[in-house]
């Protein structure tokens, strides 16, 4: 059985491709929204659960897992580090399949800060209005010094039940509130800062695949102050970029297995 920690664009494809391939594929999610999204294009074991501590191991055990693909958000660090901790445990081999990055272009408008507080302090000092394409999991922290700063927040998260109820509990206004499945192209993205007018727009390096160039041209076009959330830099024991590479890969584990067993 394959484990395959999906929850991106990349993670659902690369787990069909490997279910049409004839292996025993398991995926798992955060949310239920991404479970319906995997389920909806034919992905048929997927587990909706925040993997934690003993987790894994009975993950490992229960499914007889034999490879880990670790296809999160580049920003999901914890469940990463736990991933690759886990494995290393169990002697499962693990393999990060990462979008690649994006160049940043060089421009007036453009900055980078290296952790969420100076992302977010960052954008907070360039006006009174952030929109912010970061995603739900951190607006508490965000609403927090919002409220202190005095900013107002518009969050663009995704169309899922439970984020909504979670950023109007931490007191965004509905008409702040922009629910959308991403990526979006520029010109929706043009449209939402010409109609919202904001100070700063912060987002994440988010890739290719994120739509990360989608948001911030548009932004810098009409010289809005971008705030760039630049990913983190984790130690991966193997990291490849393409379903192809992880394929690949797998083949290769294959063949060494069977290269022993004779």
């Amino acid at each position: 059985m394959i484990l395959v920690l999906a929850g991106t664009t990349e993670g659902k494809e690369l787990a069909l491709e490997l279910q049409h391939r004839g292996y025993a594929v398991l995926t798992t999610v955060a949310t239920d929204y991404g479970q319906s999204l995997l389920h909806s294009v034919g992905i048929k074991q997927v587990i909706c659960t925040r993997l934690k501590n003993e987790m894994w191991e009975e993950i490992f055990s229960a499914y007889n897992v034999s490879t880990v693909v670790d296809a999160t958000h580049p920003y999901a660090v914890e469940v990463t580090k736990q991933a690759i901790s886990a494995c290393g445990m169990m002697k499962i081999p693990y393999i990060r399949m990462e979008r690649p990055t994006v160049p940043l272009p060089k421009h007036e408008f453009l900055h980078t800060a290296d952790t969420l507080e100076e992302a977010v302090e960052l954008a907070f000092s360039k006006g009174n209005s952030c929109f912010s394409t970061m995603g739900s999991k951190h607006l508490g922290y965000m609403m927090e010094r919002a409220k202190q700063r005095g900013v107002q927040v518009l969050a663009r998260v995704l169309p899922d039940p439970g984020v909504l109820e979670k950023c109007i509990n931490l007191g965004i206004k509905k008409s702040q509130i922009i629910a959308m499945q991403g990526p979006v192209s520029s010109e929706i993205n043009a449209a939402l800062y010409k109609h919202y007018q904001p100070a700063v727009v912060l987002t994440k390096e988010s890739g290719i695949n994120g739509g990360f160039r989608e948001k911030i041209e548009p932004a810098l076009n009409f010289e809005i102050p971008v705030v760039v959330w630049q990913r983190p830099r984790l130690d991966y024991p193997v990291c490849l970029t393409s379903i192809k590479e992880v394929l690949s890969k797998i083949r290769s584990q294959e063949l060494g297995v069977s290269s022993q067993n004779k």
